[in-house]
């Protein structure tokens, strides 16, 4: 296919474009101008999706399933269009986007399955007891959709985490229509997507409500959508600030709704004496390798590393000063992203208590790592140094004992992972570390790196607060697709009454 670009909206199977515009600044080729949109196109987008809920929230998990496969399949038909638009903008090289493209499809034909497969569901039956006294009646009970979805475009992952990224998906597959607030970062990325939706939704005969994208810039979009009293519920993934305001948002509502906002995390990782003896050099390097993955723009990116003080912990630092050395610029997702990071490693390095182990010169859009090393008492004396800057920059806290050690990880903010680096020599330790970490983690990982994390059953991409706005939910996984459901209880309904499912 051709690269064919409307640069409108897509509200309810029609494209929009008002007078009002905004420009794309792709991080190669020349600028494109889209639609920005209004409350005004927010408010038919989310009227649209709850005429179609009236339906499709009622449809069956066959036709969802055959939808969810039929949106895969138009995405993966359009894998060169999408490919080529996404790297100009974002500056990602072909292959993580291809990569990137995989998993999504990969999410679209996972949910496919779990929906069909029922457990989700969650049903349960307590029959009647009629003799009992008093008598019981006869009750059921299973997870139903909740209503139109707000979903936020994300910028570090065009297609995963966007249109038709992990949200969307889980909404979809619960029987939620959804309307998404494009990230203007990648705009061209997200129509090309959106078209593949739509033909989705006219191949297989859904109302064209289930689904809107609103492209733009401005807080007045984002806000309209999260305060608009047909929405249930709202995705998001992106920065602490963003997420709070709008978290915040839902929360002041006339009917507060859930806002499941993903907003990042430091990702520390827990060195222990016996690893780090046996294998400093491995960690490192495998650090280095995590740290700087897509120029560390990873809600899931290890920024710290604790180990204890001593030979063998400065020997863990020179080598990851050498692989990181040997690191290429490259080429963040927006120059806001990239000023943002200049500006945090600036301030870090200015700090007192904090080494500057490697340092750089970074210009316009791109970054090159930096490497931080302080000492486990200045961190615990200075809260500002767990808090996360989004690029390829590391530190290292040493600490004097396992007893500071523990008290490092007691410090933390909530975190999406955690992460122990473990012979067997260091159980003890990991006992006493485990506890901690549990509560502080959504995600808590031995001898591996945090980076890459799995589309399945078992998946929690999520944690306590600030790592994301509700503990008891994921953002990837099957199980996300609980954020979309709510239990509801049928007493004494009649055989026909029931929803098919139940019956």
């Amino acid at each position: 296919m051709a690269l064919e670009l409307t640069g409108k909206h897509l509200i309810a199977g029609k494209w929009v474009g008002g007078d009002k515009t905004f420009s794309s600044a792709p991080a190669h080729g020349e600028a494109r101008t889209f639609a920005n949109g209004s409350p005004a196109e927010i408010d038919a987008a989310v009227k649209a999706a709850e005429a179609a809920f009236l339906t499709y929230g009622y449809s069956t998990r066959e036709d969802r399933a055959a939808f969810l496969n039929a949106i895969a399949d138009e995405i993966e038909a359009r894998g060169a269009e999408i490919t080529e638009i996404g790297t100009q903008e974002t500056g990602l090289p072909e292959a993580r986007l291809n990569g990137e493209r995989g998993r999504t499809t990969g999410q679209l034909r996972l949910f496919a399955s779990h929906i069909l497969n029922g457990e989700y569901l969650d049903r349960r039956y307590d029959p009647a007891l009629p003799d009992r006294t008093p008598p019981r009646p006869d009750i059921r009970l299973m997870e139903r959709p909740i209503g139109p979805v707000g979903v936020f475009g994300a910028s570090n992952f065009p297609l995963a985490f966007s249109t038709a990224g992990g949200d969307t998906a889980a909404a979809l597959a619960a029987g939620c229509p959804v309307v998404v607030k494009g990230h203007n970062a990648h705009p061209g990325t997200g129509e090309i997507v959106a078209q593949a939706i739509l033909a989705a939704i006219n191949k297989c005969g859904i109302d064209a409500g289930v689904f809107s994208l609103i492209q733009g810039e401005g807080r007045d979009i984002g806000e309209a959508l999260v305060q608009h009293p047909l929405i249930r519920a709202v995705g998001f993934t992106g920065s602490l600030r963003g997420g709070r305001a709008l978290f915040d948002l839902c929360a002041r509502r006339p009917e507060p709704i859930p806002f499941f906002g993903e907003l990042g995390s430091v990702n520390p990782m827990f060195l222990l004496p016996d690893a780090v003896s046996a294998r400093g050099d491995e960690i490192a390097n495998g650090w280095v390798g995590s740290l700087t993955m897509g120029a560390g723009q990873f809600c899931t990116n290890p920024g710290i590393a604790v180990v204890l003080e001593g030979a063998e912990g400065e020997a863990f630092v020179e080598t990851a000063k050498a692989g990181l050395e040997k690191v290429n610029a490259q080429t963040m997702l927006t120059d806001g992203i990239a000023a943002a990071y200049r500006s945090g490693a600036s301030k870090i390095e200015g700090t007192e208590g904090v080494k500057a182990v490697l340092t750089t010169t970074c210009d316009l859009r791109n970054a090159k790592p930096y490497l931080f090393a302080t000492t486990g008492a200045a961190w615990l004396a200075n809260h500002e140094l767990g808090e996360e800057v989004f690029g390829p920059l590391g530190m290292v806290v040493a600490v004097t004992d396992t007893d500071e050690m523990l008290k490092v990880a007691e410090s933390l903010e909530g975190q999406l992972t955690c992460t122990l680096h473990l012979d067997p020599g260091d159980a003890d330790l990991g006992r006493r570390l485990m506890p901690v970490l549990e509560r502080k983690a959504g995600r808590i990982l031995a001898n591996g790196f945090p980076t890459g994390v799995e589309v399945s059953d078992a998946m929690v991409h999520g944690g306590p607060y600030p790592a994301s706005t509700n503990f008891g939910a994921t953002s990837v996984g099957t199980m996300s697709i609980r954020r979309f459901l709510r239990p509801v209880s049928y007493q004494n309904i009649p055989h026909a009454l029931l929803p098919a499912d139940l019956r």
